[in-house]
């Protein structure tokens, strides 16, 4: 069995590829949207962006006023 090497593909229509492509647009998404969009818990979001992270996403967050929203950010 051969290992996957482009460790930045998901699985199609996965909750994960759900986040990811939420992470992707210009203003990023709160932790609510994403809660709500994949129906997972809090923690269960911030670990998959954790995972996401580990796959060489990087992951940056942005506080306007009482909301924090992430996104993906440039590569560094």
């Amino acid at each position: 069995m051969t290992k996957n090497t482009d460790t930045k593909t998901l699985r199609e229509g996965s909750k994960a590829a759900t986040l990811l492509e939420m992470l992707q647009r210009d203003d990023g998404a709160t932790l609510e949207e994403m809660t709500t969009r994949t129906g997972w818990q809090s923690h269960s979001v911030r670990a998959a962006m954790t995972g996401l992270r580990k796959k060489d996403h990087v992951i940056e967050k942005r506080a306007t006023g009482n909301t924090t929203a992430w996104f993906i950010g440039a590569a560094a």
